[in-house]
């Protein structure tokens, strides 16, 4: 290798020494050398000998490099909720967790509904990386494919060429509506993602329907609210082949229905978020607003499902779906509490010490959730980690211990049942490639 690179080079110059490397693409994983230049991967061997003195030498024990975390969707602040979280806060957190791209949903104020709020949104994150060299997460944006207040379809051609697919909530009487919209956009193959958990079946329930429900005092959401749903859209894919998304896949039947849809070709791909892969109902003893979710978590069976739904591929990705809010806003009694939590930040490590370390799961299964099956289901290519490619990565301590408070979460939100806690592992850096 030659050793006559230009000084301005030399700035740009990794060399990461003895790092076990983790690539889903090409089922890699390997101790290894690897040399970045300038944002791109130049070499990778057994022993990288022959570099300049000045490059920055990365030698730590135990270091893991991956390829870039894909998150397929999660809340903005911004536009019209700046106190949660801003667009900068958001991107910054995304990149502190290792992921490299984040889907971002419409349910912004306004509404990502028209071609003026997606141009808006799409600038300011353009503007953020571009004051900041291209070092925050890339921003992904999905358009909203149906107005709730007008009661008709987006602008959907307009807003095609810009967004990464469309995001409907459906239920039980817009079915036919979710009939039109996936005829309407086959042209453009941009996936329709869609969100369940507002259907009719599920009433005014905060927790699961059943033991725990009745426990606890608490409205249930049936399981079959779920099921019936995902039952329903994938009779309408069958004979419409649209490419769709089901979201916050969390029960035992939902996989099961999905399992037996892709064995039957249906193009559907689905996706768990990692707070259902990591606790059941039975977190709701301690009250915490924080374990207030849309989808409510689901027992034991249906966690057990979840898990092993990721491990097969029948639940192709594990989505972050991460909301920030003000402590004022989640900070109240469990059923007056918004859905969501906080997760950019702390899913890898919590992932990875819940399922890798106990052997459960294979580094490289993990990678496949979290990496390139989401690319997946966006229709995207991954980035393999080779010579030649743009660094499109994570360097992540599996054993580094942190605490997760405001002193070290780049999120200025708090809504987590972790905050306060140690957390055994962390991301060291992010590489992000913005496909180049």
């Amino acid at each position: 290798m030659s050793t006559i690179i230009n000084q301005e080079v030399l700035k740009k110059m990794e060399l990461l020494q003895q790092v076990r490397i983790i690539d889903p693409t090409q089922q890699v994983d390997q101790i290894a050398d690897v040399l970045i230049i300038n944002g791109k991967i130049e070499a990778i061997a057994e022993q990288i000998t022959d570099y300049p003195i000045q490059a920055t030498i990365i030698n730590q024990s135990g270091l893991i490099l991956g390829t870039g975390l894909v998150d397929l969707y999660s809340h903005s602040g911004e536009p019209g909720n700046e106190a949660r979280e801003t667009l900068f806060d958001l991107v910054q957190a995304g990149a502190g967790g290792g992921f490299t791209q984040i889907g971002i949903l419409p349910d912004t104020v306004p509404l990502i509904d028209n071609i003026e709020v997606l141009t808006a949104v799409k600038q300011k994150s353009d503007d953020l990386n571009s004051s900041h060299q291209n070092s925050l997460t890339q921003l992904n944006f999905w358009g909203a494919s149906y107005d709730d207040v007008q009661r008709k379809m987006t602008e959907l051609g307009e807003l095609a060429p810009g967004i990464i697919g469309f995001v409907g909530h459906h239920n039980l009487g817009s079915l036919n509506t979710l009939k039109q919209i996936l005829e309407y956009v086959q042209p453009w193959r941009k996936t329709i993602a869609i969100a369940m958990q507002q259907n009719e079946l599920v009433g005014d329930g905060v927790v699961r329907d059943g033991e725990v429900s009745i426990r606890y005092g608490m409205s249930g959401n049936p399981s079959f609210s779920e099921a019936a749903m995902i039952a329903a859209v994938i009779e309408i894919v069958a004979e419409i082949p649209t490419p769709v998304h089901i979201m916050r896949v969390s029960t035992k039947r939902g996989v099961e229905l999905i399992a037996d849809a892709k064995s039957r070709g249906v193009p559907i791909t689905a996706s768990t978020t990692w707070m259902h892969l990591l606790w059941d109902s039975e977190a709701i003893a301690s009250y915490d607003p924080n374990f207030r979710l849309e989808p409510p978590l689901g027992n034991k069976q249906d966690q057990l499902a979840l898990i092993n739904g990721v491990a097969q591929g029948m639940i192709d990705a594990i989505a972050i779906d991460h909301q920030a809010y003000t402590y004022e806003e989640k900070t109240v009694a469990f059923a007056l509490a918004p859905p969501g939590v906080i997760g950019l930040e702390l899913a890898l490590p919590l992932l990875w010490q819940r399922f890798v370390d106990t052997g459960e799961w294979s580094a490289i299964e993990l990678w496949q959730a979290l990496s390139s099956r989401p690319s997946q289901c966006l229709q995207q290519k991954s980035l393999a980690i080779a010579p030649g490619q743009t660094a499109d990565l994570v360097l992540f301590d599996p054993q580094q211990i942190w605490t997760a408070n405001r002193e070290q979460l780049r999120s200025p939100a708090t809504n987590t049942p972790w905050y306060n806690q140690e957390i055994t592992g962390k991301v060291i850096k992010t590489w992000v490639s913005f496909g180049e």
